[in-house]
């Protein structure tokens, strides 16, 4: 019986490290995918004025479509990877959430597909206006009640996810307001949006590399 328990902690120390491990792995792969999306948004956001042009233009007007399509594509793929990660790691089963931030990427990247000039593809323009609104209705969707969600298995981050919700939502539709559809406005929203990505990523995974840590070093299965 003893050299039975032995095998079994042995095992499920073995189990732990692997998760460990790979959670140490997810979590290098998300805060890179989100640094290298916000260096991307900024350096592309800013090639004209943004208090001028908006990304759809600066694609557009300056011919850098094929630019503006892989933005979109690396960044939308980017945050979607990172907020998925983050169900799957507060085991978050809401399946809706999951489908909403999916459709969120596919609306991003075919607004950029879509050919924005009103003179020339009027129709096309207003599918391009309609999608990129969807975007951020359909990720407010799938993250809202996320960070609800947490807020309610972590108190400790309530009021720090309550400042950043302010940022992001209230932020970008101050700007929107104040300065209409510009670039400033996306660049606040898409840089917000990474950096509280940022934030919970590294707070979350950092929690549970240090529960995980304990555990091995405990040998125990429960620390709750």
């Amino acid at each position: 019986m003893e050299i039975l328990k032995g095998l079994y902690k042995e095992f499920d120390q073995a189990h732990i490290q692997k998760q460990l491990l790979l959670e140490r792995r997810i979590r290098i792969t998300i805060m890179s995918l989100l640094l290298g999306s916000l260096l991307f948004t900024t350096i592309y956001g800013t090639l004209q004025n943004p208090f001028q042009y908006t990304f759809s233009k600066i694609g557009n007007i300056f011919n850098n479509r094929a630019l503006f399509i892989v933005w979109a594509i690396f960044t939308g793929l980017s945050i979607q990877t990172c907020v998925l990660a983050l169900f799957r790691l507060e085991q978050y089963h809401l399946k809706i959430a999951y489908k909403f931030i999916v459709i969120s990427t596919i609306f991003l990247i075919t607004s950029t597909i879509t050919p924005a000039l009103a003179e020339t593809y009027p129709l096309w323009t207003w599918v391009h206006i309609i999608t990129a609104g969807l975007y951020g209705l359909f990720l407010s969707m799938g993250i809202a009640p996320f960070i609800i969600f947490v807020s309610k298995e972590n108190p400790r981050l309530r009021f720090s996810i309550k400042i950043w919700a302010i940022i992001v939502w209230a932020g970008s539709i101050s700007w929107m307001f104040i300065l209409g559809n510009t670039g400033i406005f996306e660049l606040w929203f898409f840089g917000s949006v990474i950096l509280f990505l940022l934030y919970l990523s590294l707070t979350l995974f950092e929690e549970r590399i240090v529960k995980r840590s304990i555990m091995l070093l405990k040998g125990e299965t429960d620390l709750n």
